[in-house]
């Protein structure tokens, strides 16, 4: 009974503070940095509109982003900030920070804002990719913005300001005295949630090709490793994003293009065998394609130094790692390929005009002439060696008295 009546005090204490903290007003800092695309943009109109239902005192958007991808969103964001519902500021940074494109235009509009000593503003392309001439960018005396080096000095300074807000002007306090002086009142930093968060992994040009070149890569893999597994599952995220990066991003369709013919060649030198010339031109396109993989205008455009990583992870897979993993699952205890040369075995799937066999008790990339209509279960007859393929005919007993 005691223990009861103890807990029972606790959940109520409990609840009264909760209550408390919930009825006093704050500020929202909005706080999203990177390229800026249909869901970031999204998040900031709404985390505006929601400090407003939730009764805060001001939000302050915090930018660091180098462009913006969206420009239906751009502008309904634009029509919260022009006649926001409660008091709304603008600070970029930390330095050294950017607020580019229409975004930084926005900003500089905006009735209360300021910039961190260090950061800038290009205002052109406004949309990323739609102009092919950069912008110049302005440093942050430039602007004409006021100078604050942190958000905190800059909520401070923001005490007292009257703002003009959709239902007429309103005077913010945004700090509360106490003994030894006075302190800011409660700030919430808004982030956006986990699903915006994952899909804005590809809103980067390096970002969105190094998740092309390893969807494709890793579908190679489990392609010659036969059998779909946990290397499936990671292709098909890699894909997913590889995707959403394309429709989000300014991309060259030739860049794309080049990128698959790159992965192609690499594929076709690994099943010929390794084929160096093959390896070394595929590999430069996937470096061509990445370079140049997206029409940034001065504002994101790609940095080859960060997409080399990714051809080298590609190289890797290719050189190594399909190679040693292909070898432990197709193990056999015959010394070489060439040691199965006139062999017989069983075929464990259709040809069309590739597909596995079964020889000595050990599976084995093969190949056959589409006229050799092999069918699973077909008793198949190994005629040579073609790079990691066996080359395998339908077993005949002429094929039999020949080995």
């Amino acid at each position: 009974m005691r223990r009861t009546l103890l807990l029972a005090g606790l959940l109520l204490l409990v609840a009264a503070c909760s209550g408390d903290g919930e009825g006093e007003p704050g500020i929202d800092v909005i706080d999203v940095s990177g390229p800026l695309d249909a869901s970031a943009l999204e998040f900031m109109r709404t985390s505006i509109e929601e400090a407003s239902v939730s009764g805060q005192v001001l939000a302050v958007v915090q930018v660091n982003s180098p462009a913006v991808l969206d420009a239906e969103a751009l502008a309904a964001l634009e029509q919260v900030l022009n006649s926001p519902p409660l008091p709304v500021a603008a600070w970029v940074g930390p330095a050294p920070a950017q607020a580019n494109g229409g975004l930084g235009q926005i900003i500089l509009d905006l009735e209360h804002a300021a910039i961190s000593a260090g950061s800038e503003m290009n205002l052109a392309p406004t949309i990323a990719g739609e102009v092919t001439t950069a912008g110049q960018p302005m440093t942050a005396e430039e602007t004409g913005l006021v100078l604050w080096p942190s958000i905190r000095q800059y909520l401070q300074d923001l005490d007292g300001v009257t703002f003009e807000t959709a239902t007429g002007p309103v005077t913010v306090e945004t700090v509360v005295p106490f003994e030894d002086g006075v302190t800011l009142k409660p700030v919430t930093f808004r982030q956006p949630g986990l699903a915006t968060r994952f899909w804005r992994l590809a809103a980067t040009p390096e970002a969105a090709f190094f998740f092309l070149v390893v969807g494709l890569t890793i579908a190679s893999f489990e392609f010659f490793a036969i059998g779909p597994g946990v290397a499936a599952g990671v292709a098909a995220i890699s894909l997913l994003l590889a995707g959403w990066g394309i429709v989000t991003l300014p991309v060259r369709w030739g860049a794309v293009a080049l990128a698959v013919l790159g992965w192609a060649l690499l594929t076709a030198a690994y099943q010929k065998g390794g084929v160096l010339v093959l390896t070394i031109t595929g590999a430069v396109m996937l470096q061509v394609a990445g370079s140049f993989y997206v029409d940034g205008s001065g504002q994101i455009d790609p940095r080859w130094y960060l997409v080399l990583p990714s051809v080298l992870a590609a190289l890797f897979f290719f050189m190594l790692a399909m190679p040693t993993v292909q070898r432990a699952r197709f193990s056999t205890r015959t010394i070489g390929r060439d040691g199965l040369i006139g062999e017989r075995g069983i075929a464990v799937g259709g040809f069309d005009p590739d597909g596995v066999v079964e020889v000595n008790g050990a599976r084995w990339r093969a190949t056959a002439h589409r006229e050799a209509g092999l069918t699973a279960g077909s008793e198949i007859f190994v005629s040579g060696v073609d790079g990691m393929f066996l080359e395998v005919e339908q077993a005949t007993d002429s094929a039999k008295r020949d080995s």
